[in-house]
């Protein structure tokens, strides 16, 4: 029986974890992101602006894990977005779109009372290794 190989991923080009958690597990060629917040990376503060800045960075977090784990956008197969408030729904959409317009992968959308750090949106994913 094969080995099973779990691989830690951490880049400084995405928020270090605020708590007891990687950024991102690789196990048996699957990744594992952490949810990301609009985080900006290297300051542990809130990027500045609404709803869609918010989205934005934690995408572009997403992405740059996913690029130190040898994968990208391209090869997601599952989002979870949480959100505080689903009236924001459309807004989040609009800057999703832009990160997964060719290929879109399963996802689940759910409103929650709180996340870490103020944030409005926190975004989570499973991708595999090309």
């Amino acid at each position: 029986m094969a080995e099973k190989q779990i691989e830690i991923v951490s880049t400084k080009k995405a928020p270090v974890a605020i708590g007891p958690y990687s950024q991102a597990v690789i196990a048996n060629g699957l990744i594992f992101v952490a949810g990301q917040i609009g985080m900006i990376p290297g300051n542990r503060k809130m990027i500045t602006g609404d709803v869609p800045a918010q989205t934005r960075q934690a995408l572009e977090n997403l992405k740059a894990i996913l690029e130190a784990a040898g994968s990208g956008m391209a090869h997601v197969v599952k989002v979870t977005i949480f959100m505080k408030d689903l009236d924001h729904f459309q807004q989040v959409n609009e800057v999703y779109a832009e990160y997964f317009s060719d290929y879109q992968p399963a996802r689940s959308t759910v409103q929650v009372s709180r996340l870490p750090a103020t944030a409005d949106v926190e975004i989570e994913a499973i991708a595999v290794q090309p």
